[in-house]
């Protein structure tokens, strides 16, 4: 069944991330869960039993040691699920930029993180598979960094070595032909990226960024696109709707300050870029978040 618009509740950083940016939990999945948008970073790794994962683009019968990353903005559920085990590890997407940035150096986790949920067509949301054995390591991974959060104190370094530890994992079970065609992103590329992720909100041109790292424009769009999956100004808009998603979530700016805030001055665009990216008017993201936040509060 198609899903639209209204039908979406968020989950908040700020519900969840109540001891630090990084949350765990292992779930036995009987009954469908609906479709829900975030404003963080999600990791889920599939287990054993049987479901259908519902996103953006559709829905597909699940196997075991896939691994599904979701970008703030982006929206999934679960359909027809049978004893099927789920293990999600999410990240704060503020600390992502701040605390936890370090991780954007490492390729390979760079890629899985932001690069393929960013690329043309992939509306925020990334599938890759590992194999069996790193699947069932990083799921106990998951667990017990759930029972770590359930423990009594902060336990910061814990709970950051448990994230380092699953996403190690997840990186190193990843199948051969999920990794074969990786290769080393070019300085120029991930200079750019850096000065879009930095500033997304002036107002970039392709001139100005070529300039920045001595290259012609269009070969700074061609190698862009080769490496990221995206031209520069697309992995821009990916950018704004990520932050104007969290500012929509959480803050009282009005859409059009958060419109201005990101980039996109005229309101009226804002709104179509960001439905086109998210799925959702900032009006109806905010909505939906301020329901959610009222009936847990």
């Amino acid at each position: 069944m198609p899903h639209t618009a209204h039908e979406l509740r968020t989950l908040h950083e700020h519900e969840l991330f109540a001891r630090g940016p990084i949350w765990g939990g292992v779930h036995h999945l009987g009954a469908d869960v609906e479709s829900h948008a975030h404003d963080f970073v999600e990791i889920a790794v599939i287990g054993s039993g049987r479901g259908r994962h519902v996103t953006s683009k559709g829905e597909h019968e699940l196997r075991p040691g896939e691994v599904v990353v979701l970008r703030p903005g982006a929206w999934h559920g679960f359909r027809d699920c049978v004893d099927l085990t789920v293990a999600n590890c999410c990240l704060s997407a503020h600390a992502l930029r701040t605390d936890l940035a370090g991780i954007h150096d490492i390729r390979i986790l760079r890629r899985m993180l932001w690069i393929e949920p960013t690329a043309s067509g992939a509306q925020g949301v990334a599938t890759v598979t590992v194999d069996q054995t790193a699947a069932e390591e990083a799921i106990a991974q998951i667990g017990q960094l759930e029972r770590d959060l359930a423990g009594a104190g902060a336990r910061p370094g814990r709970l950051l070595g448990r994230l380092v530890t699953v996403l190690g994992i997840l990186a190193d079970g990843r199948r051969p032909e999920a990794t074969s065609a990786e290769s080393t992103v070019h300085p120029a590329v991930a200079a750019t990226a850096a000065r879009l992720e930095a500033t997304p909100a002036r107002q970039w041109r392709l001139d100005d960024l070529a300039r920045a790292v001595n290259l012609d424009p269009a070969y700074l769009g061609r190698l862009f696109t080769q490496h990221i999956g995206l031209t520069p100004m697309g992995f821009l808009a990916r950018v704004r709707a990520e932050r104007a998603a969290t500012l929509l979530a959480n803050s009282t700016l009005s859409a059009a300050q958060i419109g201005v805030a990101v980039g996109w001055d005229d309101p009226t665009y804002f709104a179509r870029r960001f439905r086109t990216l998210v799925g959702l008017t900032p009006s109806e993201y905010r909505r939906r978040s301020r329901a959610v936040a009222t009936r847990r509060g």
